[in-house]
């Protein structure tokens, strides 16, 4: 099979082949006829051979054809998608919304104000002004997530530096002879890599042994994670050694599947896991979230990723603040304050993503349904696009839809033989630069003796900030 992506409209420079994959090109005259297809005609195309080219709008206008979005509001309010998304440039279509989010101009203007505050005078802006809304988002965001008290909320850049946080108090328990060398911490194999270079770090240079629960992917349901987690805490307590730390990602990043969170916590209850960190970099938005059903000691989630706010801005959960001893890496004047004033004042820099939360939480209110609505739409319409390249690739989903989260995997074509992690940013590459398309790909390690292994998927994410006049086409051909 061959694919193609390409933008609606637009005209696309010649591709060299020797920049390709393996046989992802029989030749440039074969690549020329089937982009010539699938540009000319967005729909259903019969080539020579009588094969169909099928071709999908990936990024539509939600205004105008979508009847069950949450835009209906959005026309009563006579909100413009568009307009809000201007600053978007128009002939790339982006959708890989998880990497770094969507911020509307309302937004955008509503940091710019806070900046312009600080520079028309930085000292009244320091000393009367910036605490107050960083207590106002962490207000908001203690609302959003259910938590008990706005002090069990802190403000961070992102959930990497959470991560640190967390783990940089692990790795004094280490030193300071609490945790015993050669005790464990357990962390999913599919762990973003930042977060398991962080481990890395704080952990196993501390005297710690790491643990990964080898995930199975394509995985099936939530029992298969669930087993795999309990087989590795058995592990982990081996040769009587303690689990002292979990790492449990809420919605895994590469590849995406949404982890039955609950059901570990509980688990690593049972079995006397000191500590439970929760890295839910993609969840808020994206996924439900309430810190007390999920029951982790510590939680973290990107606000700029899947609520609007602008890069960058994370919050890290602590269920027991007084108790925790936590502390920002950054050592400023307000060390030994607690963690939440640590983290809102760490030397000067812009705070000003920090300090947006409500207006995001407004921007989201215009929807109907506001951040339920907007994440269902999200959800539904990502699995329509998932479920029908699935089909036109005779290929499947790496998970069912209801471990889908705004994000889903779908098998690439096996002809385009993608054999090592080379391969796959050897095709994003392509993607970006010839046909401005932005997508993930993820090479997926055969297992011995397989069959026909799909090795290749792409991690494709749906969210309103993706509609408009970026609209993405993908065609297919025998």
């Amino acid at each position: 099979m061959f694919l193609l992506f390409s933008l609606a409209a637009s005209t696309l420079p010649q591709i060299p082949v020797s920049t390709l994959p393996k046989s992802f090109l029989r030749s440039q005259q074969h690549y020329n006829r089937l982009f010539s297809m699938a540009s000319n005609n967005l729909h259903h195309h019969h080539d020579e051979n009588g094969a169909i080219a099928t071709t999908t709008a990936m990024a539509t206008d939600t205004l105008n054809i979508h009847n069950s979005s949450p835009c209906k509001k959005h026309k009563r309010f006579d909100i413009d998608i568009r307009s809000e998304f201007s600053h978007h440039d128009p002939a790339v279509a982006r959708i890989n919304n998880g990497s770094f989010g969507s911020c509307p101009s309302s937004v955008i203007e509503a940091q710019q104000r806070y900046q312009l505050r600080f520079l028309e005078q930085p000292d009244d802006f320091y000393f009367n002004h910036l605490k107050p809304s960083i207590l106002r988002s962490r207000e908001a965001i203690k609302t959003l997530i259910n938590a008990d008290h706005v002090d069990e909320i802190s403000i961070v850049d992102n959930a990497t530096t959470a991560a640190a946080i967390v783990l940089q108090q692990v790795k004094w328990s280490f030193f300071e002879s609490k945790f015993n060398p050669g005790d464990t911490a357990v962390m999913l194999h599919y762990a973003y890599g930042a977060v398991k270079k962080s481990v890395e770090a704080y952990v196993t240079r501390a005297g710690g042994h790491v643990i990964e629960v080898k995930m199975p992917f394509p995985v099936a349901s939530n029992n298969e994670i669930i087993t795999a987690f309990r087989n590795a805490l058995e592990l982990g307590k081996s040769n009587n050694r303690k689990v002292r730390l979990a790492v449990i990602d809420h919605i895994t990043s590469m590849p995406s599947v949404v982890i039955p969170v609950k059901e570990l916590v509980k688990m690593c209850r049972e079995e006397g896991v000191d500590r439970i960190f929760v890295d839910a970099a993609h969840a808020i938005g994206s996924t439900r979230v309430d810190v007390k059903e999920i029951g982790a000691d510590f939680y973290t989630s990107n606000l700029h990723k899947w609520l609007f706010c602008p890069p960058s801005i994370a919050f890290l959960h602590c269920r027991n603040p007084e108790l925790s001893n936590l502390h920002h890496p950054v050592v400023s004047h307000e060390y030994g304050n607690g963690l939440a004033i640590e983290s809102s004042w760490i030397g000067t820099r812009d705070y000003s993503a920090q300090l947006v939360v409500p207006e995001a939480l407004e921007f989201v209110s215009r929807f109907e349904g506001g951040l339920d609505g907007i994440r269902e739409w999200n959800h539904q319409k990502v699995i329509e696009m998932a479920n029908m390249l699935a089909k036109s690739w005779g290929t499947h989903l790496g998970s069912p839809p209801d471990m889908c989260s705004s994000m889903a995997m779908v098998g690439l074509p096996t002809s385009l033989e993608i054999m090592s992690d080379s391969d796959g940013l050897k095709l994003r590459s392509h993607l970006r630069e010839c046909f401005k398309v932005e997508v993930p790909i993820y090479y997926r390690q055969p297992e011995v003796g397989e069959v026909n292994p799909i090795t290749g998927l792409k991690e494709i994410g749906c969210n309103i900030a993706t509609t408009g006049d970026n609209n993405a086409s993908v065609a297919v051909s025998e």
